[in-house]
């Protein structure tokens, strides 16, 4: 039923609505909700929760429960439309900004807590017997690359999206300013 109902929009975001449930589902977010997420995207103007429901083909009550996590994940929110007092929802419209949020909401979700237990396991593990010298070297080197991760998330994060798009794109020089090649890259 959705493919048919889908078919009301033009076919460039027929398929992106589609590859973008897909890889929400990869990345573990259920598929109506990254369709949600994908079909305000290309949307020029705010949807209400019918709207969307109709368009994706699915149950009201699934558009609702998904615009709810959406919202909470802070990259949809509700708005009002003059001499209309039905519900709107918008996306935000400036990919960068987007994904800092996305990768603020799983560093909160994911990264952090692993970090807490990792550093509870290490407090833990005892260091006179040999195999938890390993262990502990292990989960030691596990922390070490979350904490440089979480350290160089929150100086990117900072960032303007002008400055984000001008680290990116001077990687390669400052790599070459460094002596690092290709080599030692991977």
């Amino acid at each position: 039923m959705a493919e048919r109902r889908l078919t009301l929009l033009d076919p460039v975001s027929q398929k992106f609505i589609l590859h973008w449930g897909e890889m929400g589902f990869r990345w573990g977010i259920n598929r109506t909700v990254a369709q949600i997420h994908a079909l305000l995207l290309v949307s020029a103007h705010p949807l209400r929760a019918d709207q969307i429901s109709e368009t994706l083909g699915i149950a009201r009550s699934n558009a609702s429960n998904s615009l709810w996590e959406l919202q909470n994940w802070g990259i949809v929110r509700l708005v009002h439309l003059p001499g209309d007092r039905r519900d709107h929802f918008e996306t935000l419209k400036d990919a960068f900004e987007m994904f800092r949020i996305i990768a603020r909401e799983r560093k909160k979700r994911e990264v952090d807590p692993t970090v807490q237990m990792l550093r509870e396991c290490i407090a833990e593990a005892g260091k006179q017997k040999p195999g938890d010298r390993y262990v502990r070297a292990r989960l030691l080197e596990l922390l070490q690359f979350f904490e440089i991760g979480t350290t160089t998330f929150a100086q990117l994060e900072n960032l303007s999206t002008a400055a984000l798009i001008k680290t990116a794109k001077s990687t390669a020089k400052v790599l070459r300013l460094l002596g690092i090649t290709k080599k030692e890259r991977a």
